[in-house]
This record gives structure tokens, C-alpha cells and sequence, in this order.
């Protein structure tokens, strides 16, 4: 007599689903590979293929004309102003957005609604608007006079890159739950421990996108600072508008070398970001 046990045989009209051995990547449905072809060709024709085109122009005069570009003294200045300002603009936002975000989520008071809409002005507000009413603000005819200084310059990248931390750092917030942190705190954790070891570690990927996003506007960032920089060379002339007066010079490959840095500063802010804030959330995992 066979006493071996049976084989399990699934009930009828009923397909066990196989999972794939670990590390085997599926395969994309037909579906998902024509949304990702989509996406991919988009993606190039608004992004991809524009910049490549800059680089190449960047590159037409060859690595001479590259260099002798940037050792422009005018040049040289105006791009390293605007990365340290830009530095500057983005360890500001870090620190009163993520503040901010805070308020926002934890903390209920009167105009809540109304701060919630002014802080998404600047999103829909154009930028050559936002000089003009700073300018009106704090204008030679106004009280406290920052235009074609440099404070300008500051105040003016700040109006229009705060919002960035805020709205990435806010939806973070919202999903992390008080509860959690009091009851850290009540098995004896102090506030820096919690910060520690609860927030920052959930909040650092929120607020490096911030911080990135908020740096690559502020490289970039032309119509705010027009009017309040003034646009000196040496002390207030920023990169953006260096761009616009080669262009202006019918000097297109200089205008593409000077923009090709301020891409490559871009993409090694925004990947450095990144890994710091990837490092942050395992430290304490």
C-alpha cells in the first residue's frame, strides 16, 4: 500500500500566481511599455533633446573657446555670485520652510487659509511681476531701499523659491502621525532625540527635493532679479542675465557654455542632495 502523502492539488478553476525568484525584474505588460515609450519620447523632446543641444553649442568652439568663456572676468563673477547666492537662498529655505511646513500642519490659528494661498503666489505669479513688486516695496522710493544691491538679489530669489520646501516638505508632515513622537518622548526620549531619530530621518528626502528645487530656480532665475540687481557687472550681475546679454551680442556659443555650467552646478547639487538625504534616513535605521 502507497503511504506516501498526497500532492496538494489546487481547488478547481482557482491559478496559483507564481512569484518571480528574487532579484528578477518582471516584465513590462504591453500597456505599461507604450506608457513608458510615451513618457520616454515626451520626456526627450521637452528635456533631453534641448539640452543636449546646449551642450553642443557649448562645445562648438571647441574646449578653448569653452574655457576662455568662463576665465571672462564679468563672467567668472556673475556665475560664482550666483551659485553662492543660490547656496545662500537654499540653506535660508531649508530652515524657515521646513518651519513653516510645520506651522502649517501641526499648529491651527486665525488666516491659516490665506497664508496657505500667499505661499503658492509666486508659483502662479510671474516672475518679472514679482520684481516689479519688490520693487515697489523696497524700491529708492520706498523707506528701506535694496534694489542693484545685493540684499536685492537675495530677498528677491527668496520670494520665489520659499515655496519649494514648503509644499514638498508640508505632505510629509501630514503623514507623520504625533502620536509617534509622544510616545518616544514618553519612554524617556528627549526633543533632540525624537528630531533625531524620528523627523529628520522622515523628513530628509522631503526636504532635499525642496533644497534642490529650490537651488536649481535659483541658478536659473531671470525676471525677479532684471529689475531689482540691476544687473551690475562685478557686484550684482547674475549668470541668467550674462546669458541674455551674449545672446544679445549674437554670441550664442558663449551664452551655451555659460548655461552648460550652470546645468552640470545644477545636476551635481541636486544628486548630492540626494545621496545625503538617502545616507540621513538609513542613519538611524
Amino acid at each position: 500500500m502507497d503511504t506516501r502523502p498526497a500532492k496538494a492539488v489546487p481547488a478547481s478553476g482557482i491559478v496559483g500566481r507564481r512569484r518571480a525568484p528574487t532579484g528578477q525584474r518582471l516584465a513590462l505588460t504591453r500597456a505599461s511599455g507604450i506608457g513608458l515609450g510615451i513618457a520616454m519620447v515626451w520626456f526627450s523632446l521637452l528635456v533631453l533633446i534641448p539640452l543636449i543641444a546646449v551642450v553642443v553649442q557649448a562645445s562648438a568652439a571647441g574646449w578653448a573657446g569653452f574655457a576662455r568663456t568662463l576665465a571672462n572676468p564679468q563672467t567668472a563673477s556673475a556665475v560664482l555670485f550666483t551659485i553662492w547666492v543660490s547656496v545662500l537662498v537654499t540653506l535660508i529655505d531649508v530652515v524657515v520652510g521646513t518651519a513653516v511646513a510645520w506651522v502649517l500642519v501641526r499648529d491651527d490659528f486665525p488666516g491659516k487659509r490665506l497664508l496657505e494661498i500667499a505661499i503658492d503666489v509666486p508659483f502662479a505669479l510671474p516672475t518679472i511681476v514679482a520684481g516689479l513688486a519688490l520693487i515697489a516695496i523696497y524700491g529708492p522710493t520706498s523707506a528701506v531701499n535694496i534694489s542693484n544691491t545685493r540684499v536685492g538679489v537675495l530677498v528677491a530669489l527668496l520670494f520665489v523659491t520659499l515655496p519649494f520646501v514648503v509644499r514638498t516638505v508640508e505632505p510629509v508632515l501630514k503623514e507623520l502621525e504625533p502620536e509617534v513622537e509622544e510616545a518616544a518622548q514618553s519612554l524617556g526620549a528627549g526633543r533632540f532625540t525624537v528630531f533625531r531619530r524620528i523627523l529628520l530621518p522622515t523628513l530628509a528626502p522631503a526636504v532635499a527635493s525642496g533644497a534642490a528645487l529650490s537651488f536649481a530656480r535659483g541658478v536659473s532665475e531671470y525676471g525677479s532679479l532684471v529689475l531689482v540687481s540691476g544687473n551690475l557687472p562685478f557686484h550684482t550681475e547674475v549668470a541668467s542675465v550674462r546669458i541674455i546679454a551674449y545672446i544679445e551680442g549674437d554670441q550664442r556659443t558663449n551664452a551655451a557654455a555659460v548655461a552648460a555650467i550652470l546645468l552640470v552646478v545644477a545636476l551635481i547639487a541636486i544628486v548630492s542632495l540626494d545621496l545625503i538625504a538617502r545616507r540621513v534616513a538609513r542613519y538611524d535605521q
